[in-house]
């Protein structure tokens, strides 16, 4: 369902233009206004979900088969040598537009981009307590 506050529902179901490149009845799929690289876009569900925790595992596995079909057609067209899939929820993950998306970020040997994180260095018991608490144990 649309939420007709949120501006990537606009994007989203066309009520506000965009460099469209990919589109069907429950995705579009934009060039980023803010682009890391040459041709970084957004998958958009044109319905409404804020974050992965709400998306149904349906739409999870069609946004995945989606970004599939989109980095491999990108890969050749753009003649990328990489491809990040990046996707935050939160706002300390970086989110900041509160409805689900997926950047599909095409990568080149010289894009100047960092896209990594600095290794942490836990011992093997913070390790293991980690995992008992993941596991419920």
């Amino acid at each position: 369902m649309k939420d007709d506050n949120c501006i990537f529902c606009k994007l989203a179901n066309g009520d506000i233009p965009t460099n469209t490149i990919y589109e069907d009845e429950k995705y579009r799929v934009i060039l980023d206004l803010g682009p890391a690289t040459r041709g970084h876009a957004l998958i958009l569900p044109k319905d409404h979900y804020c974050d992965l925790y709400e998306l149904p595992d349906e739409v999870c596995g069609e946004v995945m088969k989606l970004a599939k079909r989109m980095a491999a057609r990108m890969t050749e067209r753009l003649q990328c040598s990489g491809f990040n899939l990046v996707q935050n929820n939160g706002e300390s993950a970086g989110q900041t537009v509160r409805h689900f998306h997926l950047h599909l970020i095409p990568r080149y040997d010289d894009d100047k981009q960092n896209i990594n994180w600095v290794p942490q260095e836990p011992s093997q018991e913070e390790l293991e307590n980690i995992r008992k608490t993941i596991c419920g144990e």
